[in-house]
């Protein structure tokens, strides 16, 4: 899609947060009454057909845009936090990211087989943190998994979608 308005407000942030990372800051597209419409409304576009009932946000800037989408799909929505941030019984993966290792937890009670679930986050490079988000999501069995990402990093070790399986529908609204 790599709406204008949007690419044009994406901050880059370059050797953050180590040396090496051109980090993409969404934090410039949140602060912006305009691309968070447009991010919304593009999103809800994509989404409102599929029936979501649960849309899960990776933290933490997952969390803006995915419990807005939520609410305007009449879903639910569902943390997906670090470590020992949630408050009751979870579920656990540990990943490797590009640069360190990190686990991932979601309540036990969080997703039901019936759900349709819409995991969100803001940027896909290698995949690490979507992936296992994905992998603890479907030890839940819901009836269909989405994925989708603000932004999709492409270029050199950059090939995050080759990380999930063939049929699984992931959307991104920019491709850098």
């Amino acid at each position: 899609m790599n709406n204008e308005t949007l690419l044009k407000n994406l901050r880059n942030i370059p050797n953050f947060p180590i040396p090496g990372i051109q980090f993409k800051d969404v934090t410039t597209l949140f602060k912006s009454n305009e691309c968070l419409k447009i991010m919304l409304n593009e999103l809800y576009e994509i989404y409102k057909d599929k029936g979501i009932t649960k849309v899960v946000g990776i933290e933490s800037r997952g969390f803006v845009l995915g419990a807005a989408l939520a609410v305007k799909l009449g879903a639910g929505f569902v943390m997906c936090r670090k470590q020992g941030k949630l408050p009751a019984d979870t579920l656990q993966e540990t990943y490797m990211k590009e640069y360190g290792k990190d686990t991932i937890e979601i309540h036990k009670d969080a997703i039901e087989e019936k759900d349709v679930v819409l995991l969100h986050d803001d940027l896909l490079a290698t995949g690490g943190s979507m992936k296992a988000a994905y992998n603890l999501v479907k030890q839940f069995n819901p009836s269909q998994v989405y994925i989708n990402f603000i932004i999709e990093l492409n270029g050199e070790g950059l090939n995050g979608r080759e990380v999930f399986d063939k049929d699984c529908e992931i959307s991104t609204l920019l491709r850098i």
